[in-house]
């Protein structure tokens, strides 16, 4: 049986083993040649000498391999004195005996749009993207088990529809037999029908769309949405605490399960672990407001978060309660979408609610208006077309529980959570408004 890389550790001293993997990279020096193997975000070092096991014409056929070609070796497994720092597996290395090759790389590789900084050496990225995406399923692995556990049930909405799910601009519009359809901009509309039809509790992932030309760090045009939606019973704080507790299990999750792909991601892009409390912090817009201000910040009560204004709040609120996650709750009602419930003490609030990591939203939520003639009162009061969102709001008229969610961005997620800073390495083939392939 083929052994992997990563399980390559001193245990296995003096065994005879096979090893499939590619050729990292390869260094001959007269009678040596020096092979670093990789698998995944895994390398070890092989070595070959002339001697009894290797002819002088084996060596330098091993010299000759193309990088990135996958290969297949037997070689004895030996333990080395000094660390091999350039290699994950760093206190072992292959003594090799025999060669196959089983997929012959060509010699002039692409050019791989390397990443603009690297301390480590060459050719790191390949290692630190696999850890990045495995860390991602993970993420969505933990948001699955943690909702299915507290009785959720996952549903799939289309993305080809009828109008904009969000009423308005920033929508993709996609040429459909003789008509026009758009690609969702969220699932709401569907999360909603669902609670309607008293499932309770449904969370979706899947693709979103949005068609805003923002070409900074966090923005895609296309990106996975990891959407809840829940019905309460008294209060929509039942929902905003379902949604921490499992960002919480999310983190922890992460913390326990994926130790070396975050210390693998941190040799390339260094960052402080990610901090959270039990329970989360829980500020009101109000209290958010007063800190900026006392910060120097220039704002007004009613004033929607300026992305720097986020970011300085993060700074503060770390400063002051040594969090990386925490909600703000109960926004301006006029910053809202017209769905969102007013607060019903105060009318220029509402209840709704952001979440953020390192000072970053990463997920918006609210209660949603689950009446019908409130619902139209607040579209007319937004100049939505009511002939458009006909279906969304005839949804709510046979009865509809009381009923919250949000929606989370699973690239914007990962990217915080290791710290990194452009949503770009965290999607693995990204679309922006520059960006269609591959």
């Amino acid at each position: 049986p083929l052994v992997r890389v990563q399980d390559l550790t001193p245990e296995k001293a003096e065994q005879q083993i096979w090893v499939r993997a590619r050729i990292h990279t390869s260094r001959a020096k007269g009678k040596q040649c020096f092979l670093v193997l990789r698998h995944q975000q895994f390398t070890v070092q092989a070595l070959l000498a002339v001697g009894d096991r290797a002819s002088k014409q084996m060596v330098k056929f091993a010299a000759n391999l193309t990088k990135e070609s996958i290969i297949d070796v037997e070689a004895v497994v030996k333990k080395v004195e000094q660390k091999i720092e350039s290699c994950s597996q760093q206190d072992v290395e292959l003594h090799v005996e025999r060669i196959f090759v089983i997929s012959q790389s060509e010699a002039r590789l692409p050019l791989q749009l390397e990443d603009a900084v690297r301390p480590e050496g060459e050719g790191d990225e390949t290692t630190t993207s696999q850890a990045i995406f495995r860390l991602q399923s993970g993420i969505c692995q933990l948001f699955r088990d943690t909702l299915i556990n507290k009785g959720f049930v996952e549903i799939q909405t289309p993305k080809i529809i009828s109008a904009a799910s969000e009423g308005g601009a920033n929508v993709f519009t996609v040429s459909y037999f003789k008509t026009s359809a758009y690609l969702a901009q969220s699932p709401q509309l569907y999360k909603q029908m669902c609670i309607c039809a008293d499932f309770d509790k449904v969370f979706c992932v899947g693709p979103v769309f949005r068609a805003e030309d923002s070409n900074t760090h966090r923005h895609l045009t296309e990106f996975v949405g990891l959407d809840i939606e829940m019905a309460f019973n008294y209060h929509y704080h039942e929902v905003m605490d379902s949604i921490t507790d499992t960002m919480v299990q999310i983190f922890k999750g992460l913390c326990d399960r994926f130790q070396t792909e975050i210390q693998t991601v941190n040799k390339q892009y260094p960052s402080e672990p990610f901090k959270f409390l039990e329970p989360t912090l829980r500020l009101e817009y109000k209290e958010a407001v007063a800190m900026l201000k006392a910060a120097g910040v220039e704002m007004g009560d009613e004033e929607d978060l300026s992305t720097p204004n986020e970011k300085l709040l993060g700074r503060l609120v770390k400063e002051k309660y040594d969090t990386d996650f925490y909600v703000l709750d109960k926004y301006p009602l006029a910053v809202r979408p017209f769905y969102t419930m007013p607060d019903p003490n105060n009318p220029k609030y509402s209840n709704s609610y952001d979440m953020f990591m390192r000072g970053e939203e990463i997920l918006s939520g609210a209660q949603r208006i689950h009446d019908a003639q409130l619902l139209t009162e607040r579209a007319m009061h937004h100049s939505i077309d009511l002939e458009k969102i006909k279906a969304y709001i005839d949804s709510f008229r046979y009865g509809a529980p009381p009923h919250a969610g949000g929606g989370i961005g699973l690239e914007r997620v990962t990217m915080l959570y290791l710290g990194l800073h452009n949503v770009r390495q965290t999607s693995m083939f990204p679309r922006d408004p520059k960006r269609l392939t591959p």
